[in-house]
């Protein structure tokens, strides 16, 4: 055994749950599923002999490789019945994060953005694993293969065309953050002060706004809205009919991002998908289903 630790199985769970919790929630885009593979992993591991375990963290990691993989189909089903878009669940990241929401410094470190999260649904799962375990976090081709048993030609198959579906879709280029937030600060100011104009300017003309209610948020539409004009005037009508609210900038899945507050309760999440050529916002995604922002914690006094 050439890792096994000097702690009882609790321990030695918890040393890993940062990690798990990280590649599974990349893996699957909802917080609830997570927590229910971690549970499903500490399960199988609490029922085994450590002194039989070569490898804390591989078999740990495989266990909630796999148990996600398995949890794909239902979530599947899930959304083709979901009413209006489907987005991952947000998650607050950074310096900022405090209370329930808070995440752990390996969540931080490799937090995928909600705009990439929104590519990677478009993988197969297998693809998608693969992905997030290479590109992500720095598995080679024969770890994953070991851990999804598959050969490890056939994992860099996986890894080749996952690749080339991302870049297709997902420049390599990420705006610095200190624009981010400045751009998403003015985009904010514009949108709740009823200043279309400006708005107009700062949306690129192909832009999409993607509004995840789940049918139970006044925020949330049945369908993407398209184009500058459209999304301009929706952005400013929605702004409009929401009265009192507390706006809180934080980073969401490691970009600068806004929570709306209404009556101390989270409403919705903005975040912005900014060209970094020319500063441009190219999506808006707002998730405002109350499923989905449970784990906010409420505003701080100030």
């Amino acid at each position: 055994m050439d890792d096994i630790p000097a702690a009882d199985p609790a321990t030695v769970f918890a040393d890993h749950r940062e990690l798990l919790f990280s590649i599974v929630y990349n893996m699957l885009g909802t917080v609830s599923d997570t927590e229910d593979v971690l549970q499903e992993t500490w399960l199988s591991w609490a029922g085994r002999d450590l002194s039989t375990i070569r490898n804390v963290r591989a078999y740990l990691v495989r266990v909630a490789v796999n148990q996600a993989l398995a949890h794909q189909s239902a979530l599947r089903r899930r959304k083709e019945s979901y009413l209006g878009p489907w987005l991952p669940e947000p998650l607050i990241t950074g310096p900022d994060a405090t209370g329930p929401d808070a995440t752990g410094p390996a969540v931080r470190a490799e937090s995928v953005s909600i705009a990439m999260l929104v590519v990677l649904e478009t993988l197969t799962p297998l693809e998608r694993a693969v992905f997030v375990l290479h590109e992500v976090f720095a598995y080679q081709h024969t770890e994953i293969a070991a851990m999804l048993d598959r050969s490890p030609a056939a994992i860099r198959q996986l890894a080749h065309r996952a690749r080339e579906h991302v870049r297709a879709r997902r420049p390599r280029v990420r705006i610095d953050r200190r624009t981010h937030q400045e751009v998403t600060e003015r985009f904010i100011a514009a949108a709740f002060g009823g200043d279309l104009a400006r708005l107009l300017e700062m949306l690129a003309p192909d832009v999409t706004l993607w509004s995840d209610g789940g049918g139970k948020s006044a925020a949330g539409g049945p369908r993407p809205v398209h184009g500058r004009d459209r999304v301009a005037r929706t952005l400013v009508s929605t702004a409009r009919v929401t009265a009192d609210v507390d706006l809180r900038y934080r980073q969401v899945n490691g970009d600068p991002s806004v929570v709306i507050f209404a009556r101390d309760a989270p409403f919705a999440v903005m975040v912005l998908d900014l060209d970094a050529a020319d500063e441009q916002v190219r999506d808006v995604y707002v998730v405002s289903n109350p499923d989905k922002l449970t784990a906010l914690s409420r505003p701080d006094p100030g």
